[in-house]
């Protein structure tokens, strides 16, 4: 078995498609992958733009040509669903002086990363910003830019994601059946 790169860690059953991109940081931040998650095709996870891990949950599904750069650090919790074509992306450029380039401006500070809880369904398209939060059991309807912060168990879609609905969460009482995903 060929060992993996410095700063790569991926959990048992996991696979990665040999034609996605995974590029581990050079300046010493992580990428870990949980146990049965799938990268399909053409999706890139890259340690880039920052000093932020990313962490991928259990049994989720990174659809191809999702883009996840580092910045600021993405956690993903279990059961998460990235259609394809979402970009997460913790990050901004800094773009306040005119007299230089904004590519040589660096990034802006930042707002924390982004946070993701478990199963969540993120829809094809979709663009999660620096700073959000995406509550358990929330769903992110296709094409949407997400520039805030999204309760657990609600529906938001739109440039910018407001709330079109939400979902009801299981009962909590004990007697409910257990989730079986």
């Amino acid at each position: 078995m060929t060992p993996l790169p410095t700063g790569l860690e991926l959990g048992e059953g996991v696979t990665i498609d040999p034609l996605a991109v995974i590029s581990p940081s050079v300046r010493g931040t992580w990428i870990r992958i949980g146990a049965n998650t799938t990268v399909h095709p053409f999706a890139t996870i890259k340690a880039v733009g920052g000093t932020g891990d990313i962490v991928i949950g259990q049994h989720c599904q990174i659809n191809p040509q999702c883009v996840l750069y580092s910045g600021a650090g993405i956690k993903l919790g279990d059961y998460v669903l990235l259609a394809p074509g979402v970009m997460l992306v913790p990050a901004n450029h800094a773009f306040a002086r005119v007299d230089i380039p904004i590519a040589k401006q660096g990034f802006m500070p930042s707002k924390g990363g982004i946070v993701i809880g478990d199963d969540v369904w993120i829809g094809a398209g979709s663009i999660v910003v620096d700073g959000v939060t995406i509550g358990q059991g929330a769903i992110i309807g296709a094409g949407s830019v997400v520039t805030k912060s999204v309760p657990a168990w609600e529906i938001w879609a739109g440039t910018p994601a407001r709330r079109i609905s939400t979902r009801k969460p299981p009962e909590n009482d004990g007697t409910a059946a257990e989730n079986t995903h």
